[in-house]
């Protein structure tokens, strides 16, 4: 009989998606460890492993303890969390869901541009407690501007990055994007202006939203450094992975007006560390930072919708796998490939 261990699920009671993705046949074993680590006898004899949260790691030695796993999905874009390498040893296959949530990210980016670039957030907080804002004179905010004409630097074109591009056309933003890993000439089926580097892209946009994935390559991505190439006065906006971003250097930055405003849907430790200078600013509402900085807790994937999906995709890919040998969105497919590991045709397809 096939199992399944679903760790830490996105329901609170009933699998009913799970099941009607996967049929009556496997065995759900469904591990609720909240902030606890997850236990390597509590995967013994799981033929896969869906794993439904990003604060729950699966290091090496968890891998290696998975004696009969055949492949761990993670119910989610990001896999930074996971060992890829492994499980790349293991010959275990890791999948991820990059194909939920699209829309709602790129809509809670656009909206975040929007809330600072608009004001909407700050005159709502200040009519709560007064009525002198109703006043041309007290409107003026720091990332208060007209839209149209401002450079929007979008870092990593990909499904999000693209569709946060598209709904930037309607307000008149001039699109840059940077990202390496694109093939030459993408920028022309899309219509876009391409940045030979970050530093140019940084250089040139008024707002830089981030839409990269979280490795090696690009932790801290934003820093001291990089916020100083920035132009002065732009707006930085996050629904990546906070380990992205510095959330110190962006402190500074904000407190010397290097960095005018910032959106951050994503920090680099959740909840949130309320005794760091930013944030515990934030929260005493201090009038150096009024209007510039919004946050959000990790929301901008949500949706009922977007959630039914991922729970849905997710336990599709396991069955996929399961049923089939053939993994959707496999992310480690660089690792089985140097240990060995993949099937003697050569190499599964990424996205079949």
């Amino acid at each position: 009989m096939t199992r399944i261990v679903i760790i830490d699920p996105q329901f609170a009671e009933h699998a009913d998606i799970e099941r009607a993705a996967a049929g009556t046949e496997p065995v759900f074993d469904i591990l609720r460890p909240g902030e606890n680590e997850v236990s390597s006898e509590a995967l013994k004899g799981a033929d896969a492993v869906l794993n439904c949260r990003s604060r729950h790691l699966v290091p090496a030695r968890l891998v290696e303890a998975m004696e009969g796993v055949r492949v761990i999905v993670q119910a989610g874009v990001g896999y930074n969390h996971i060992d890829l390498e492994a499980c790349g040893r293991r010959g275990i296959p890791v999948c991820n869901t990059p194909d939920y949530g699209t829309r709602e990210v790129a809509d809670h980016a656009m909206a975040l541009i929007l809330g600072l670039v608009r004001g909407v957030t700050a005159y709502n907080n200040r009519l709560l407690g007064r009525d002198d804002s109703w006043s041309t004179l007290r409107l003026p905010l720091r990332p208060v501007r007209r839209i149209a004409r401002q450079v929007l630097g979008i870092v990593g074109l990909g499904r999000i990055g693209t569709a946060l591009a598209l709904r930037a056309r309607a307000f008149e933003f001039d699109i840059v994007f940077h990202d390496p890993h694109l093939p030459p000439g993408h920028e022309l089926a899309l219509g876009l202006r391409r940045a030979k580097s970050l530093h140019d892209l940084l250089a040139e946009s008024d707002i830089v939203s981030l839409h990269c994935p979280l490795t090696l390559e690009t932790e801290r991505l934003i820093n001291d450094a990089t916020l100083a190439a920035m132009k002065p006065g732009a707006i930085l906006v996050n629904t990546a992975r906070g380990g992205v971003t510095d959330l110190d250097a962006i402190e500074r930055a904000l407190r010397s007006d290097r960095l005018c405003a910032a959106g951050l849907d994503v920090l680099p430790t959740e909840p949130p560390d309320r005794a760091h200078a930013l944030i515990a600013a934030w929260a005493r509402g201090e009038a150096w930072l009024e209007g510039r900085l919004i946050l959000t807790p990790h929301a901008a994937f949500y949706s009922p919708e977007s959630l039914a999906d991922m729970r849905r995709i997710a336990m599709e890919t396991v069955m996929q796998f399961l049923r089939q040998g053939i993994p959707r969105s496999c992310v480690n497919l660089k690792e089985l490939a140097r240990h060995g590991k993949l099937p003697e045709s050569g190499c599964w397809p990424v996205n079949p």
